[in-house]
């Protein structure tokens, strides 16, 4: 269902179509959201699928694409992260997120990232298999920190064999793939062969790794389970949703994760789970089990499709007994407890959101805020970043970074006039929304300049603000310009209006750097010191001679640089600012 200007409000499927679309249009329609709905269509596209499965798919595929106003929405949808185990000789272990274009094995997903980082924790501990990067490795001429703390074993400078190093690794991956109990019996059975043949320490370390499997066993198994299952629960108040996943893979809890969906008006948790399921499971791996807190909507269809993505049965269990029970109990109390912390947030930012609109005497109500900021080192890598706020917080998926060029280096309001004409072009351009409020960090010029580029775009209805900071740049003294208004206003310390000025700012603080150093250390292929003004070939040895090396210059100060022949504490000054100021 489409409107008047071809966007996509709704997507729907149904065995019987004619049915199910004349029911919208009824006399009498009992749904606020539908009635809305049916304000808007202006045509009606229809697909024929062979089968109803086939149906299911294509729907979970345009929801996922094309975000429908009237669908429920899987917002959250960012990629989730893998352990990757590289092609190498001596294999690498790390977190990857994205495309999977490296070669080498995946084992995933994870819920989140702290689920990699305990797992590979957990690994380098057990197994010793190297975490570093490849530049990092090839570089070593001796042991790192990890090969004293009995992390790794040191193939970077041949203190353990291939042969004994690619062991280990089919043990980590026996135990990613969920075989421990296997890896277990391999070196029980390894420790009592090193043990006869006298081979005492080796036996010793076999047993180590024995009485740690064991441990994270324990620790790890959900009683009585075996297998892949996922729990998933839904919570629901006043008009918001709370979809709640345990992971567990091979009886191990994996960790969790909460989903807020974005909901139309009037649903029910049946409608939010089918809808749910369908787009959470496009794309990932799918268990042999799902455990189910409420009936979703055309749950053997449901099924059926999982089963057919999955290649094999999929069961979606509503009412489990005993330890999964539990389980299922659990994950329905964290998606209530989520929900109620997120309704207070966002309680908390409206009543911020009200506070900002008195302050700066506004006589509409605050739902879009925009915030820029400007990062660089001496001028290198200038980036301009834009965050979005609305009244539900932070809006991640509409900030905007912007790698500046064509200005004289270091020229801040250059920088940030080119920002936000970029912006404001393109938004103007698409008919996009624009922000009822615009914060600039900085004062009159950087306002002034916001100012000019609103007037030249002829943009209308945006409040421009500049941040400046106040004395010694302490928070809590900023003082707020108004573009066009001959006042300014300081707010309390203590004011919920400043609290939410300032989290806004240092956010688009955040971003920004986040940003310039990324492009900084993209951009530099050699060494930092080849970029400071002053520093030749002969300065830059001595400094290294001297230091003996990159990391141990970075840590020197000023005075200690001066010391340098040919360092001046000018120079010294701009050599420690390289290391570490951001602009």
């Amino acid at each position: 269902m489409l409107d008047d200007n071809g966007q996509v409000l709704y997507v729907g499927k149904a065995r019987n179509l004619k049915q199910r679309v004349s029911s919208y249009f009824r006399e009498k329609q009992a749904s606020v959201k539908t009635r809305s709905l049916v304000s808007q269509i202006h045509t009606i596209e229809v697909t024929v699928t062979h089968t109803e499965v086939e149906a299911l798919i294509l729907e979970s595929a345009l929801i996922k694409e094309l975000q429908p106003r009237y669908n429920i929405l899987l917002r959250d949808d960012k990629g989730y992260p893998y352990i990757h185990v590289s092609a190498d000789p001596f294999p690498r272990l790390s977190l990857y997120r994205g495309a999977k274009r490296a070669q080498g094995r995946y084992f995933g997903p994870y819920p989140h990232a702290n689920a990699v980082r305990d797992t590979l924790d957990l690994l380098q501990k057990i197994f010793r298999l190297r975490s570093c990067e490849d530049r990092f490795f090839h570089g070593r001429t001796r042991p790192c920190l990890q090969y004293q703390i009995k992390r790794c074993t040191a193939p970077c400078v041949g203190l353990t064999h291939q042969d004994a190093y690619q062991r280990q690794l089919h043990d980590a991956i026996l135990f990613l793939e969920g075989r421990s109990g296997q890896v277990i019996d391999d070196l029980v059975q390894r420790m009592e062969g090193l043990a006869a043949e006298l081979k005492f320490e080796e036996a010793t370390l076999c047993r180590d790794q024995i009485v740690e499997l064991r441990q994270i066993q324990q620790r790890q198994h959900v009683e009585g389970e075996r297998g892949d299952l996922d729990v998933i629960a839904c919570a629901m108040h006043a008009g918001a949703a709370c979809v709640q996943v345990f992971v567990f893979r091979d009886g191990r809890l994996l960790g969790n994760r909460a989903f807020f969906p974005a909901l139309p008006e009037h649903e029910e948790a049946s409608a939010i789970l089918s809808a749910f399921l369908g787009q959470y499971y496009f794309d990932k791996a799918i268990p042999t089990e799902v455990l189910l807190s409420h009936e979703p909507m055309d749950a053997s269809l449901l099924a059926q499709a999982l089963q057919e993505r999955a290649g094999r049965r999929v069961a979606l269990t509503l009412r489990p007994r005993g330890e999964r029970a539990r389980w299922l109990e659990m994950a329905q109390r964290n998606a209530e407890q989520a929900l109620a912390a997120r309704w207070a947030s966002q309680a908390g930012m409206r009543r911020r959101l009200e506070a900002l609109q008195e302050a700066l005497s506004i006589d509409h109500a605050l739902s879009r805020l925009e915030c820029f900021d400007i990062s660089h080192t001496y001028g290198e890598a200038t980036v301009a970043a834009c965050v979005v706020f609305d009244a539900e917080g932070p809006l991640k998926a509409d900030y905007r970074r912007y790698n500046i060029e064509g200005i004289t280096p270091g020229d801040d309001y250059a920088a940030l006039r080119q920002a936000l004409r970029r912006r404001y072009l393109r938004l103007r351009q698409e008919n996009s929304r624009l922000p009822d409020l615009l914060f600039i960090d900085g004062g009159k010029g950087q306002l002034a300049e916001a100012g000019e580029v609103l007037e030249e775009l002829q943009i209308a209805g945006v409040i421009a603000v500049g941040i400046a900071k106040g004395p010694e740049r302490k928070p809590g003294l900023e003082t707020l310009h108004v573009l066009n208004e001959h006042r300014l206003v300081n707010l309390p310390a203590d004011s919920i209006a400043l609290h939410l000025i300032q989290r806004i700012r240092d956010e688009a603080h955040r971003f920004a750097i986040t940003g310039h150093r990324q492009r900084r250390a993209k951009a530099r292929t050699g060494s930092v010191l080849d970029t400071i003004p002053g520093i030749g070939p002969q300065r830059r040895r001595a400094l290294l001679r001297q230091f003996g090396g990159m990391k141990q210059l970075t840590r020197a100060g000023v005075e200690d640089l001066a010391q340098v022949g040919g360092i001046s504490v000018e120079l010294a000054q701009r050599i420690y600012d390289a290391f570490h100021i951001d602009g």
